[in-house]
């Protein structure tokens, strides 16, 4: 036990919450020890981050319907550039960053997909990470969410319900729009609307000439493509025979768009679990086509 010792006046350290620090992606003020965002429920971690460097993070957006593939598709994005020994690599900032590699790959190793993304934004898998270029002198610091896709539809049919999502997508350099290919087989034209629909809000969120959307890149994925070879041999055509609209609303409103196609499972099957009913399983795992769309969009990036 020692006689002496320093012990910090109450009263000094409520005087820290005075200073308040603003959240990265909506600039709203919180207080220093907040562990997520009171106003959008964005990690804080990544406004401390963000303040730590001399450039802050770009953001960039996967977004498409509940369902088209989004969590499976960033999860094995991370996965895949993460173990490169040689060309794009990437290297994620903060332990909060891994989770959305672990609960993807976990899902797969048990075959299985991952479970749908919820829709209350502090359950969100946020990704901080460093990207490496072998054509770029410095490497690109990026912001990625995984975004429920209920709640893109609830956001772009009554806009500003989802504060995060509206403030994120206005900030963001870029954004990869999924759209699952299996429901275009099957003759439904819901992945167009939805999709167009999105194009629609983002022109809405930006028009400026200059700095709009108009003027930033968008790729459009086709997942789920590996039951045919049609969208991975032309995928522009592909979009031009079973999106016609959506062919149609980003030749017209976007100058930088290019179509891809992408695939996770190589192939699937159907499996009976107690309590959902049939569900889809992957039988094995053959990623391919996930690197070419973020490759393209990561060579547009100022």
């Amino acid at each position: 036990m020692t006689r002496e010792g320093t012990l910090p006046m109450d009263s000094y350290r409520l005087a820290s919450y005075a200073v308040q620090v603003p959240c990265y992606v909506c600039d709203e003020g919180n207080t220093y020890d907040a562990e997520l965002c009171r106003h959008c429920f964005a990690p804080m971690a990544l406004a401390h981050q963000a303040n730590s460097q001399k450039v802050g993070p770009q953001m960039i957006a996967a977004i498409g319907a509940s369902g088209a593939g989004k969590t499976v598709f960033l999860g094995m994005l991370i996965d895949m550039l993460s173990r490169q020994a040689s060309g794009m690599q990437m290297l994620a900032r903060g332990a909060f960053s891994i989770s959305l590699q672990q609960l993807t790959i976990g899902a797969l190793a048990r075959s299985e997909f991952p479970h749908k993304t919820p829709n209350e934004p502090d359950r969100w898998n946020w990704v901080h990470c460093q990207v490496r270029v072998p054509k770029r002198r410095n490497p690109v610091e990026l912001i990625m969410p995984d975004m429920a896709g209920e709640a893109l539809f609830e956001e772009v049919d009554h806009p500003r319900s989802y504060p995060v999502i509206r403030a994120f997508l206005e900030k963001c350099s870029g954004v990869m729009i999924l759209i699952d290919t299996m429901k275009l087989y099957d003759g439904t034209q819901d992945q167009d609307y939805f999709t167009m629909k999105l194009l629609s809000y983002l022109n809405e969120l930006d028009d400026d000439p200059r700095t709009g959307w108009r003027n930033r890149p968008v790729a459009m994925i086709f997942s789920k493509a590996d039951q045919r070879e049609e969208p991975f041999l032309d995928a522009a055509s592909f979009a031009q025979a079973h999106t016609p609209g959506l062919w149609q609303h980003c030749r017209e409103r976007f100058k930088d768009h290019a179509f891809f196609a992408s695939g996770v499972a190589g192939a699937c099957a159907v499996r009976y679990q107690r309590g959902d009913g049939h569900v889809r399983v992957p039988l094995r795992v053959e990623p391919r086509g996930i690197i070419e769309p973020f490759d393209w969009l990561i060579g547009r990036l100022k």
